[in-house]
């Protein structure tokens, strides 16, 4: 039996930022919505591509620059973003960077 709850008291500790490259921590994954966190070095992106679910980036810590559906935003903290299906999207890290992404039902 699953516990009634998740509790995650510091998010900055479950994916601590590398000196290099991309660490992504998936946190919880019930009931159709997965729920990752992304750690960035500066200057590491994700590339345009686009998610067959709904999805909703958070930005927690860092600056950077989102882009999605061809406009580009800049991403900082408290930066949040709901995207539908199949819209591209990408991110590059300017700065270290920690994101929240939620991965809805379909």
């Amino acid at each position: 039996m699953t516990a009634p709850y998740t509790l995650f008291a510091d998010l900055a500790t479950e994916a601590p930022i590398p000196a290099r490259g991309i660490l992504s921590q998936t946190l919880s994954n019930e009931g159709d919505v997965e729920f990752l966190l992304f750690a960035f070095a500066a200057g590491e992106q994700l590339s345009e591509h686009t998610s067959a679910r709904p999805a909703i980036i958070h930005i927690l810590e860092g600056e950077g620059e989102l882009t999605v559906g061809g406009d580009t935003y800049p991403a900082r903290p408290g930066t949040w973003l709901r995207m539908a299906p199949d819209v591209k999207h990408s991110l590059v890290a300017r700065t270290p960077m920690q994101m929240a992404l939620y991965l809805l039902p379909r």
